[in-house]
């Protein structure tokens, strides 16, 4: 079945470049023709994780409400940051166009388009589908019009005790100036009337984010559900119909829910900084009152509110939504409460691949065996292990550590404190700048100073995403170190739901390099001689495209040529040219892309040897993965560059190398059962559309075999080091 919406995108992207073929000379691979809009791209992507929603028999019921949730949150997301973005870019007169040929202007109203189909199919998808099929399970999202006068008293007395105290209504007028409304606020917009002076006033009341959108009526003292199972309302329908409480003594002609986007990028002249953390603080602030970008509304908005409203917030018909049923979905993850484990994914308990013994040594594993762990099918508890260990060993001398996004629990940041106070040297390069989890690390930084730690901000200009450990220890025969390199990130909650690696060695070669890239990170060093770790923005666009270049001699030569490529997305053109490159000569490409894919696969004479696959399931693919077949004699890559600009330019990135063949060829055999994945796999057509792979054989569903498998069948270590 073909992805919906595909027929809002417009000809220049669909279309196929002509008369392009590889005889003679290479064709230019800067026609736009050739590329796919990023931002499409990524609308693409986020219609890949509502048609999980949409699909019965794909997940559990409230599994499919939590898709819902999550297409509405990436929405959200992609509004703060990409749309804002282009927004700011018309507003300075900017009409540059990208790659693939549009101009700022152009990407608002594709983008529009788009999102219009994609916001009518979660309306369907969750008023004619899941809500119905909820009620039938027992579980009901109920109107406060539709209950019972009794009921309907109780729960007004519940809005009395815990929800009036906490409301704020607000009068916009001569007095009263236009009230200022947070990012991802939801509001009322109330027309009222003053009996006394009878005349018209308009007032606006916030639903206030710090209770809970689902009210389980449940849960309530006095409320008679009347029936088993759990009853939902949402409060702001219990707030609007409580407003006399809020305007006494007015005439309440009518409330109008909305909600605002605002501009959410935090940009930061780095040399005029001074205190970054302080920087990153006031920026984190400010994000309150970025520009809005999205105007969210009902349909029966009266015409003369929605100007009022887009007259204060300075906006455009573009920037409008009509959007029927509720606003902001983000919250329908609440549903996952509900103790009913029959309409949700199976529980899952990772296979721990260090499971410790009373006598079991971290370290005297990794110096008999490289070890490779796959999550979340092998648990994360062995990184978090890795650090608390040597926070406690008393023959570690030191730590260093990269951190981007922790979580704001975090027991690897407890550990490093712990090894601080023990007096260990901790040096931990703590990234303020990832988005949306600056407060969570600006909060880290200050405690792992306050106990003596090292901490570093990163490199001006540059985001450090890198995931690196070292842990240097004392050993008999002398100073030893270890290191843990990572796909993705040092958070145990995202361990339990994305799909990374984890590789943890004592390789005195990569071990030379990382304490040199640490050093970089922390001082003056600068080293850009690499031979062994690839590193951005150094040397990773440069030594990839060297690689892709190779797999083409050895295709030209009569060897085996082959590349695989899994990311999280794919936009920077130099690689793309060169993968088209390679593809003219014959190599065989295969790409696992789960987001924003810019290249187009299958065009005749340019890029026929090239397959491109979305895998979209349970857990979020993550994992960085490059594997080059190289004649026989394979290379891979693991790390946490994707193949975009901002990766390869403006970040410190590492992937490193996998050694061992016994290890790499496992990470190959995972692979090919993702490639071989006809039941959450996507495959992209030349036309930018996706389409579910045929299952037309028994059913392959790569996450659920990872799950059944994983690392039980020994998968997790290479051979003993001799």
């Amino acid at each position: 079945m073909e992805q919906k919406n595909l027929e809002t995108l417009p000809a220049k992207v669909v279309s196929n470049p002509h008369d392009l073929n590889c005889n003679g000379s290479l064709p230019d691979f800067s026609d736009p023709s050739l590329y796919i809009n990023r931002e499409l791209s990524w609308l693409l992507f986020n219609q890949r994780v509502l048609e999980e929603a949409s699909r019965p028999g794909l997940h559990p019921l409230l599994e499919r409400a939590k898709f819902v949730s999550i297409f509405s949150s990436n929405l959200d997301e992609f509004f703060m940051i990409r749309v804002a973005g282009i927004e700011n870019q018309v507003d300075a007169g900017i009409q540059k166009r990208t790659v693939d040929g549009f101009t700022p202007s152009e990407q608002l109203e594709i983008i529009r388009e788009a999102v219009l189909g994609q916001l009518q199919q979660q309306h369907e998808c969750l008023y004619n589908d899941i809500i119905p099929a909820l009620s039938n399970d027992g579980i009901s999202l109920v109107s406060y019009s539709e209950l019972l006068v009794v009921q309907q008293l109780a729960l007004n007395d519940y809005f009395s005790k815990e929800i009036y105290p906490v409301i704020t209504p607000l009068a916009f007028d001569t007095g009263h100036p236009f009230p200022f409304m947070s990012n991802l606020s939801l509001n009322l917009a109330i027309e009222l009337e003053d009996r006394k002076k009878e005349c018209m006033k308009f007032a606006r009341v916030k639903v206030p984010d710090i209770l809970p959108r689902l009210l389980k009526l449940n849960d309530i003292e006095g409320f008679d559900i009347g029936t088993s199972g759990s009853r939902f309302m949402w409060i702001e329908d219990l707030i609007e119909n409580n407003l006399g409480m809020l305007f006494p003594k007015m005439k309440i002609i009518q409330s109008h829910q909305f909600r605002i986007i605002r501009d959410a990028d935090i940009e930061i002249e780095e040399d005029e900084a001074g205190d970054l953390l302080e920087t990153i603080e006031k920026g984190v602030r400010s994000r309150r009152y970025g520009n809005v970008v999205r105007l969210d509304i009902h349909p029966g908005m009266p015409p003369f509110v929605k100007h009022l409203l887009m007259k204060n917030l300075e906006l455009e018909e573009r920037n409008v939504y009509e959007i029927e049923g509720t606003l902001g979905l983000s919250c329908l993850t609440e549903l996952l409460k509900i103790d009913r484990p029959v309409l949700k994914d199976e529980p899952f308990l990772p296979f721990n691949a260090f499971d410790e013994k009373r006598d079991f040594n971290i370290f005297a594993a990794i110096s008999k065996k490289d070890q490779l762990l796959h999550h979340p099918y092998d648990s994360f508890q062995p990184v978090v292990d890795f650090i608390n260990k040597a926070a406690s060993d008393p023959d570690v001398l030191s730590i260093k550590q990269t951190l981007y996004r922790v979580g704001s629990n975090s027991p690897i940041v407890k550990a490093l404190m712990k090894a601080a106070e023990m007096g260990k040297q901790v040096a931990v390069l703590v990234e303020l700048k990832a988005r949306f989890d600056e407060e969570n690390n600006i909060v880290w930084a200050r405690a792992l100073e306050n106990v003596g730690a090292h901490v570093i901000y990163g490199l001006p200009g540059l985001k450090t995403h890198a995931k690196l450990t070292m842990v240097v220890r004392r050993e008999r025969k002398g100073i030893k170190r270890y290191m843990h390199l990572g796909t993705g990130n040092y958070n145990p909650s995202t361990g339990k739901l994305y799909t990374d690696y984890s590789f943890f060695t004592d390789d005195d070669h990569i071990a030379d390099e990382v304490s040199e890239l640490f050093n970089a990170l922390t001082g003056y060093f600068r080293h850009t001689d690499y031979r062994h770790l690839l590193v951005s923005p150094i040397n990773t666009r440069e030594r990839i495209i060297e690689m892709i270049k190779r797999e083409s001699e050895w295709k030209r030569t009569g060897n085996v040529a082959r590349i695989m490529m899994k990311m999280n997305s794919l936009v920077d053109q130099k690689t793309i040219s060169a993968l088209y490159a390679a593809s003219c000569s014959g190599v065989s490409i295969d790409l696992l892309v789960r987001g924003i894919c810019c290249l187009k696969p299958g065009i005749p004479g340019i890029s026929d040897n090239i397959r491109v696959f979305s895998i979209i399931g349970r857990f979020l693919e993550h994992s960085r993965i490059y594997y080059f077949e190289n004649g026989g004699v394979p290379e891979l890559y693991l790390g946490s560059a994707d193949l975009m600009p901002r990766n390869l330019d403006d970040r410190v990135e590492t992937l490193f190398p996998i050694f061992d063949r016994t290890l790499v060829d496992r990470v190959k055999d995972d692979l090919e059962i993702q490639l071989s994945d006809n039941v959450k796999s996507w495959q992209m057509a030349r036309d930018a559309s996706y389409s579910k792979v045929p299952n037309d054989v028994p059913g392959i569903n790569s996450q659920k075999r990872f799950m059944q498998y994983g690392s039980k069948a020994g998968r997790m270590a290479g051979p003993e080091k001799h």
